[in-house]
């Protein structure tokens, strides 16, 4: 179990602090009556789905030996507002470092798409998942 303790600062903004001492702040969007000043609570959704599915295909190509160091992730946002306000789709794009051999292709984007983030997003939420291989 992880707490993660968050204070509200006002003006839209709030600290949070992880029990490792590590903090972040967080800003509502632009578009959403803040200044855009820091990460939006679902800017940090998409930040917690590009980096849990680097995790879990880390995870599993290190038991392989497969080179992962250096492979990247973005995530493009898009927020709906019928019926209400929540993340409709991500655009997860994967880049690959050169050096993992073919055949641990397949084994690692089955990975990516077992994340617990991506299990955790609510069922209308559409997830895509382009992967780039060098």
């Amino acid at each position: 179990m992880v707490r993660v303790e968050i204070e509200y600062e006002g003006e839209l903004h709030s600290s949070a602090r992880h029990p490792s001492g590590a903090t972040l702040e967080t800003d509502a969007p632009k578009d959403n009556e803040g200044r855009g000043e820091a990460f939006s609570p679902t800017d940090l959704l998409a930040t917690a789905l590009g980096s849990c599915i680097l995790t879990v295909m880390g995870i599993v190509a290190r038991r392989h030996e497969w080179p992962m160091q250096g492979a990247t992730a973005s995530v493009e946002k898009h927020m709906v507002a019928d019926p209400e306000r929540r993340v409709g789709r991500l655009e997860v794009s994967i880049d690959l470092p050169a050096g993992i051999p073919e055949s641990a292709r397949e084994v690692l984007e089955r990975t990516a798409h077992t994340c617990p983030v991506c299990n955790s997003l609510h069922p209308e939420t559409k997830v895509d998942v382009t992967f780039h291989w060098n």
